[in-house]
């Protein structure tokens, strides 16, 4: 299983960046997906989710109405993009692959780091002007 996050970088507050997550070695279209950051200082942070055809996704408070999490099963790619941006979205970006199920958005906040059992390297994010 690999996970490989991408386009993150530099961004001015109230800009907008789309982060890609390439997925191989598992069937990508069975499992659900999310994006988590940790930013310096901070602890682990989910952030977004989507179920594995599509049909669902789940955000949190912080970043509810801002962000827009999707996929393409088949190009077994996750997708999180970042609108209205502010400092406190600067952190490092992860994907990671969902190992127990979840349905509500206090499952992914409660569950932390131990409903995942595949994560990528990261990608920074810096909003700053």
């Amino acid at each position: 299983v690999q996970l490989a996050e991408s386009g993150g970088g530099l961004a001015q507050p109230g800009g907008s960046l789309r982060l890609s997550c390439a997925a191989s070695g598992f069937i990508f279209g069975d499992y659900d997906m999310s994006w988590a950051r940790q930013a310096p200082g901070k602890g682990f942070e989910w952030v977004a989710a989507i179920q594995d055809s599509g049909s669902e996704m789940f955000y949190s408070d912080s970043v509810k109405g801002r962000f827009t999490v999707s996929r393409d099963n088949a190009r077994n790619t996750l997708y999180l993009q970042m609108n209205s941006l502010t400092p406190e979205d600067t952190a490092l970006y992860y994907c990671a692959r969902v190992s127990t199920y979840c349905s509500t958005s206090r499952c992914y906040e409660d569950g932390g780091k131990n409903i995942y059992d595949y994560w990528g390297q990261g990608t920074q994010v810096t909003v700053s002007s």
